[in-house]
């Protein structure tokens, strides 16, 4: 591997493109600690804890959010829109058609779409943000012109962060979006373990030395919890097609055997997303309602059933993980679209005939291969907050953190060993 690195640092195009990469974390660590003029960051860190979702997204900002950060919101803004126009392109006939057929432009014409839907979540999540630092008087002179002036810096910061992105994707090596995510979850990494070996020392001279075993035994576990998402995030199931024989004037064309592959896990991270944001932001209005005064019996209720460490939040969880996993397979997976092809081109798979019969088998193994991924996807979900209950270890790293640093460092690294067999180099893995 060691060999392939340095064959790496001598191709100079490769080399460009990774120093461009280090130069754009660089750009983007400096803007986690950018901090908006204006804001009393004692009063705004203390009401982090009372919503729930602005803790989400913090997870993904790289503590751009506990320093009210010109980026504080991230590329939370982008993941939102792009989400709603896959289902858009799917609700929509005309966009759905733009997608398939309009080739190059139509792609262009959906990005355009994509990103003026991330500029009006953007300005909806700021204006969020800074209404509640406004109510909770953590803006220290609060005018109408401040209030639009810190709205407006929030927006540019997420727009800054998608341009980022996208000059990452194009000068340097994988997804620029992807890798943002990313760089902003490793940032919490120094602070989350400094955080897990303190308490664990204070609780080793408490309670003996069975703590550091749990604490061990924890990161055991999460290993093992990172290969069994490796292993189902390359794990396919290959459907075998053969293609008829035709005769095309001399030549005898196709013949050959081939396989579809369907993902295990075709969802991913997204399903777990979209159950985090449909709990998560019930929570932030529950925190907030049970901090009044007045307050019903079925408020206070809610706030203590509704709340990551009871079993009734992680029952719906894992239940919303499992019917969102279902909802984008289909979407990615579009049963009829690959029957067609089959059909159009001379295709079918061995003992079962063209047409309805082709799509109900298709249909039944994506039905089994999605119930598999669900199930495995439901139970990381709740997982690393029983393992913080049993183990007593408090080291925040939820299924979604895994699940885009396991994704991001796969997606890379094919496309490293892309770079390098296009020269006729060795991979990094081989």
């Amino acid at each position: 591997m060691i060999e392939q690195l340095a064959d790496t640092v001598r191709i100079s195009e490769l080399k460009n493109r990774v120093l461009y990469l280090l130069f754009a974390f660089f750009i983007f660590v400096f803007a986690t600690r950018l901090s908006v003029p204006g804001i009393n960051l004692k009063i705004w860190q203390n009401l982090l804890s009372q919503g729930a979702i602005f803790s989400f997204i913090g997870l993904l900002t790289g503590g751009a959010l506990n320093h009210f950060a010109v980026v504080a919101m991230g590329i939370t803004p982008y993941i939102n829109a792009s989400i709603m126009m896959q289902l858009l392109t799917v609700i929509i006939p005309q966009w759905e058609d733009l997608q398939k057929e309009g080739g190059e432009m139509g792609r262009k014409q959906i990005a355009l779409y994509t990103r003026l839907l991330t500029i009006i979540l953007s300005i909806f999540e700021a204006s969020m943000m800074t209404y509640t630092a406004w109510k909770y008087r953590a803006i220290s002179h609060p005018t109408i012109l401040s209030f639009a002036a810190i709205v407006l810096v929030l927006t540019a910061g997420s727009a800054f962060l998608l341009w980022l992105g996208e000059m990452m994707t194009d000068k340097g090596i994988g997804n620029g979006v992807s890798l943002l995510i990313f760089a902003g979850i490793i940032l919490q990494f120094p602070y989350y373990v400094s955080t897990t070996w303190g308490i664990t020392m204070k609780l080793f001279h408490s309670e003996g030395a069975h703590v550091l075993l749990r604490l061990v035994l924890f990161i055991v576990v999460t290993i093992v919890l990172i290969a069994l998402i490796v292993a189902f995030t390359l794990g396919i199931r290959k459907v075998p097609v053969q293609y008829a024989k035709r005769v095309v004037g001399r030549r005898v064309m196709g013949g050959q055997s081939t396989y579809i592959p369907v993902k295990v896990d075709n969802g991913g991270v997204i399903a777990i997303i979209f159950a985090i944001s449909v709990l998560f932001f019930p929570m932030t209005v529950i925190n907030f309602l049970s901090k009044s005064e007045k307050q019903t019996g079925f408020v206070v209720w809610l706030h203590n059933h509704i709340n990551p460490q009871s079993w009734t939040f992680n029952l719906l969880y894992a239940v919303l993980v499992i019917g969102f996993t279902y909802f984008y397979a289909y979407i990615s997976f579009n049963v009829n679209d690959v029957t067609d092809n089959l059909k159009k081109y001379g295709g079918f798979i061995p003992g079962i005939r063209p047409g309805k019969p082709t799509s109900e088998a298709l249909t039944r193994i994506l039905n089994r291969v999605t119930f598999i991924a669900a199930i495995f996807l439901a139970l990381i979900a709740v997982a690393p907050g029983w393992f913080t209950y049993l183990f007593h270890v408090y080291f925040y790293l939820g299924s979604t953190s895994l699940l885009i640093i396991v994704g991001v460092v796969l997606d890379t690294i094919q496309q490293f060993e892309a770079r390098l067999l296009m020269r006729h180099y060795k991979g990094i893995l081989k």
